[in-house]
């Protein structure tokens, strides 16, 4: 009998192709962890009092293993990671010894990460000559670190970052305002810092590994102006409040300084180290692809644009790849937001991957998640999409186009258990994108 459905092919899709995905995927993950990375950092000449601070996702990893690679420096500081980590960090790994770990707000920043911020650049300011200050930065240091500008509220900083979040701004766009009103970020914790020896080791997550991006570049100068920032506002018409407004106008007047910029002496003692990237987690995917007999045939970096339109153009590749083929991406998409629902980029990404596969017959399978282990506001770092994915949803009584129309993947695909649960992973370098063909 004629399946018009579609179920059968459903009831006997290949789960060994999904599971295969996932374990490329958590080999990409493992290979930009902080165990992993910071052994490349036992050359770092450590001079006078080491003192640290820290910010993002992989901050308590990072310091974790800092300790461990030097056990006869006694270091201070502190580093801050978004709410929840501590009691998830890994169990296999021993938390920091004498660096302390605080917790904050992220994606939406709070008193305790202005608390946060507010200590780190005082123990910027307490270093001495002769001293080292070492900066360890990730994914998601940019909200927790967050220290209003003289003349700014910690609410001011949280209406901007939502708006920015919601607009569908890029992260270099959402950084040049974020630097602009800040008094730590674009180059002003090093600032504080002078004359001491600043090393930032980093973790980067955007699109191009700019060093003047990641967590908004405290100890990097900013290339960026006051010019740049009032044309992210008019780009996205962001309704800015009064007292913002009114600081971008001084700004723009002269009368508030800007950033340090490239040509500033008091950011010469600043070392920069790159120690992870999505470079490095796509080749961790292609090496485990191939050793579970897959021919990668593309490995595509700094992906970026809308979600939904990037997962149908990854759709349509997948559907190209021959049997026991495979193709990657690498990248950060953004999601516009225009509905009420909930999700994340790569859930909406895998959503309309979905779509694009309906009818299809092709025994494929696309994956798309976040290294951090979080996509969004949700508890997924993303989902997966088969060419049966749809016709399951709709014999669910669930309609993926509506789903996608009001920015909610996340209960559609938890509805069909398509979503990618990792749980915080202590690290993150954006998203990894698995497309496979099944071998024939």
């Amino acid at each position: 009998m004629h399946d018009s459905t579609g179920l059968s092919g459903i009831k006997n899709s290949n789960s060994k192709l999904i599971e295969t995905a996932k374990r490329i995927f958590d080999a990409a993950v493992k290979s930009v962890s902080a165990p992993q990375f910071m052994e490349s950092t036992g050359d770092l000449l450590i001079s006078g009092q080491g003192r640290v601070v820290g910010a993002g996702k992989a901050a308590m990893a990072m310091a974790a293993a800092l300790e461990q690679q030097f056990p006869e420096c006694s270091f201070e500081g502190q580093v801050v990671v978004p709410h929840g980590y501590i009691n998830s960090f890994p169990k296999d790994q021993s938390p920091p010894r004498t660096i302390r770990v605080s917790e904050g707000g992220h994606p939406v920043p709070d008193e305790a990460s202005q608390q946060a911020a507010a200590d780190a650049l005082r123990t910027a300011q307490d270093c001495g000559v002769g001293d080292t200050l070492i900066v360890l930065l990730s994914g998601g240091a940019s909200a927790l670190w967050s220290l209003p500008s003289l003349g700014l509220t910690l609410h001011d900083l949280r209406t901007v970052n939502q708006l920015l979040l919601r607009s569908g701004a890029n992260i270099h766009q959402i950084n040049a305002v974020r630097k602009h009103l800040s008094a730590i970020k674009g180059g002003q914790l090093g600032k504080a810092a002078w004359p001491a020896h600043i090393i930032t080791l980093a973790v980067s997550d955007v699109v191009g590994d700019d060093e003047s991006v990641i967590g908004s570049g405290p100890t990097v100068a900013d290339p960026t102006t006051w010019e740049d920032v009032a044309d992210v506002i008019l780009a996205f018409d962001l309704q800015i409040p009064p007292g913002v407004r009114k600081y971008l106008k001084f700004g723009l007047e002269g009368v508030q300084s800007d950033t340090p910029k490239p040509s500033s002496d008091l950011l010469e003692g600043s070392d920069f180290r790159l120690l992870a990237s999505n470079d490095h987690a796509l080749r961790a995917a292609e090496s485990a692809a191939e050793q579970m007999g897959y021919h990668v045939v593309g490995t595509n970096s700094c992906v970026h644009g809308e979600a939904r339109d990037i997962g149908a153009v990854m759709a349509r590749e997948t559907l190209s790849l021959g049997p026991g083929e495979c193709i990657l991406w690498g990248g950060e998409t953004t999601v516009t937001v225009q509905g009420a629902g909930r999700g994340g980029r790569n859930q909406e990404l895998a959503l309309a991957a979905a779509c694009e596969f309906e009818s299809k017959s092709i025994d494929v399978v696309l994956l798309s998640g976040g290294t951090d282990g979080i996509d969004g506001p949700t508890d997924a770092a993303g989902g997966w999409a088969t060419p049966g994915t749809v016709a399951k949803a709709r014999s669910m009584g669930v309609d993926p186009d509506a789903a996608l129309k009001e920015n909610d993947a996340y209960h559609c695909l938890r509805a069909l258990d398509q979503l990618l649960i990792t749980g915080p992973t202590h690290t993150n370098v954006m998203d990894i994108g698995i497309g496979l063909r099944a071998h024939e």
